[in-house]
């Protein structure tokens, strides 16, 4: 009978010891990243509403800031996170804040029925770099001493008026790139720059103390804006994973969004994304670096124009030529088009692009006011090295709006066959 109950001591014993396991490490897997400050709960909560623009928003890529789970991370698009703040006061008057990122993203399986939005684990970087632009906010932030003082001395309004502290420093955007001045750094550059004006009542300062200032803006700008970054020039622009107008795109940049060149061709741009993740950008959708011209047809002297290589010989409407889903079956207007001279050798992937452009914004106020029977566009370079380009109306809509760049239009295209309009051009060198 002891042995029996021994036992069952032994069993309950080992369940007990397992449930507080499991506690623990279900605890350990969702305990926020913690940091404690000396502001009271209320000042950490006014700094907070300041940076709520960055606690939510786009992750253009994952790597860096999520855990790869069962799928790798690159499987993942459309990433998104989201980020909430515990406040807990402390005993010593400061106030303990704890913050949890969600990351979600859009996973595709080779199987549709499988795809879908995940809960995918953050690594601590959106954590810490919230507690860090905190931290910023914070001291930038008047002191609560000088508020809340145990003296208070009436003034008049117009007094009152001038003693009201100024505005915090904007902080960066999160997650961002670029490199940004902290607040005491501002604060030092901006009382050195007042040594050229005279005050009457303050004593000169020292003149090396602008010197310093000057010379630690020139350091900060080379840093924030090296020489060998491309901009975006409009956002929606898409970063593809190879250097294809047919590859599906990773994400859309940003206008202004500023990346690393590592390579670049006649139409292409090779940058890097974030650490060792890579991307090619359509070369006339950003700006190159000093000495290197956007576009290389304009320093190319002055080539034939697509115009002087092609002209129309047929346009009618008829069904989709092709088995493209989206215009399956559906008629279309067909725009049939020849090279004038046939020995041309300069009509090559960049001209028929061009000249595709040229024919579909010509065609585009027909497809608008026929949008119910029109489908979309299909031009046909009848030639023996020719192809097909194909786009929606809706496509074409978006593109006359404004909502799509030019490098987005051709990759909502269809193309066939789709090597027939890549040029892996040469590669430049500066």
């Amino acid at each position: 009978m002891k042995l029996r109950c021994g036992a069952r001591d032994c069993v309950l014993t080992l369940c007990g010891c397992l449930v507080i396991l499991s506690t623990m490490v279900s605890w350990t897997q969702s305990n926020p990243a913690e940091r404690t400050y000396p502001q009271s709960k209320a000042a950490i909560e006014k700094a907070l509403k300041a940076l709520q623009a960055n606690m939510a928003g786009h992750l253009p890529i994952l790597e860096g800031f999520a855990k790869a789970g069962d799928h790798p991370l690159d499987r993942y698009q459309r990433g998104y996170y989201q980020v909430t703040a515990e406040i807990v006061p402390d005993s010593s008057g400061g106030s303990v804040v704890r913050i949890k990122a969600k990351v979600t993203a859009w996973y595709s399986d080779p199987s549709s029925s499988h795809s879908g939005y995940q809960l995918l684990t953050s690594n601590g970087r959106l954590e810490s770099d919230l507690l860090d632009q905190l931290a910023e906010q914070l001291a930038a932030a008047p002191s609560e001493k000088a508020v809340t003082g145990s003296t208070v001395v009436k003034a008049s309004p117009e007094a009152s008026k001038d003693a009201q502290p100024s505005a915090p420093e904007p902080t960066r955007k999160f997650p961002g790139t670029n490199s940004t001045i902290s607040s005491s750094v501002k604060e030092w550059a901006a009382s050195a720059s007042t040594a050229d004006k005279p005050a009457e009542s303050s004593p000169k300062p020292d003149s090396s103390l602008k010197a310093q200032a000057d010379n630690l803006e020139e350091i900060l700008k080379n840093t924030a804006h090296p020489k060998n970054l491309v901009a975006v020039k409009k956002s929606g622009t898409p970063v593809v994973s190879t250097p294809s107008l047919t590859a599906k795109p990773q994400f859309l940049a940003s206008l202004h969004d500023e990346f690393e060149l590592l390579d670049f061709n006649a139409d292409w741009v090779h940058v890097r994304i974030s650490g060792l993740s890579r991307g090619w950008i359509w070369r006339n959708s950003v700006e190159m670096p000093e000495g290197i011209a956007d576009n290389a047809a304009s320093s190319a002297g002055t080539p034939n124009t697509a115009a002087d290589l092609f002209h129309v010989v047929r346009e009618e409407t008829a069904p989709f030529p092709g088995d493209w889903e989206p215009l399956r079956g559906k008629n279309v207007k067909i725009i049939s088009v020849q090279k004038i001279d046939e020995a041309e050798k300069n009509a090559g992937s960049k001209e028929r692009l061009e000249y595709t452009k040229f024919l579909l914004e010509k065609s585009y106020t027909e497809i608008a006011e026929k949008k119910s029977e029109l489908a979309g566009v299909v031009v046909v370079f009848d030639s023996a090295d020719g192809g097909m380009i194909a786009a929606t109306t809706p496509t074409l809509q978006q593109w006359r709006a404004g909502t799509l760049t030019d490098s987005a239009l051709w990759h909502k295209c269809f193309f066939d066959p789709p090597e027939t309009f890549d040029s892996a051009g040469s590669s430049g060198s500066w």
